[in-house]
């Protein structure tokens, strides 16, 4: 058995933590290390500058849900299987769950909250809405973040490409049909 048999990702992230809580870290590559071995990481938050100084082991999902109030990222496995917790970081789609949030210095997230203009939703959101591309609702935000991501980049063109690209976000409620309907009319509206 060697020493890191049975280590769970929470021991790994707190190992990695304490490296990191010892090495000096850069201001400008992972923000500017407190006295008390956290960071302050300044981003911009769907739109709005924001500054947090938090431990280093700290995930971009926790300090969205638990210090910003973000609670429309969901936290599904916590482990990157399941994609309920889907960003953009720097109009990048990223699991939430298993980012860093000292990693992120200057970067851009947005967040299922961000994606909307104001109260007119985002065409992803009312074509999760007009094609029942949600049951439970879990998922969705994962879902519709994701599909963002893969119409910007170009990535919806056939509905097996779509399935192909969406394949990391996963839907216990099994609404696929619903959710291919809605990429297929949002993309049109977004390009």
């Amino acid at each position: 058995m060697t020493q890191y048999e049975g280590i769970t990702r929470r021991g790994m992230l707190g190992l990695v933590g304490a490296a990191a809580a010892t090495v000096q870290l850069d201001s400008g590559a992972a923000g500017a290390q407190a006295a008390s071995g956290e960071v302050t990481v300044r981003m911009t938050v769907n739109g709005s500058a924001t500054s947090l100084t938090v431990d280093p082991r700290v995930t971009l999902l926790d300090a969205l849900r638990e210090r910003l109030q973000l609670t429309g990222t969901k936290k599904g496995c916590d482990r990157g299987q399941c994609g309920a917790c889907t960003v953009h970081v720097d109009g990048r789609r990223v699991v939430s769950c298993l980012t860093l949030l000292a990693t992120l210095d200057g970067a851009s997230v947005t967040t299922i909250e961000g994606l909307a203009d104001g109260d007119r939703l985002h065409p992803l959101q009312q074509a999760f809405i007009e094609h029942d591309g949600f049951q439970c609702g879990f998922c969705t935000p994962g879902q519709i973040m994701s599909a963002a991501a893969v119409i910007a980049e170009g990535g919806a063109r056939t509905d097996a490409e779509i399935r192909e690209q969406m394949s990391g976000n996963i839907c216990r409620c099994s609404a696929y049909p619903g959710i291919l309907a809605a990429i297929r009319q949002a993309r049109t509206e977004m390009r």
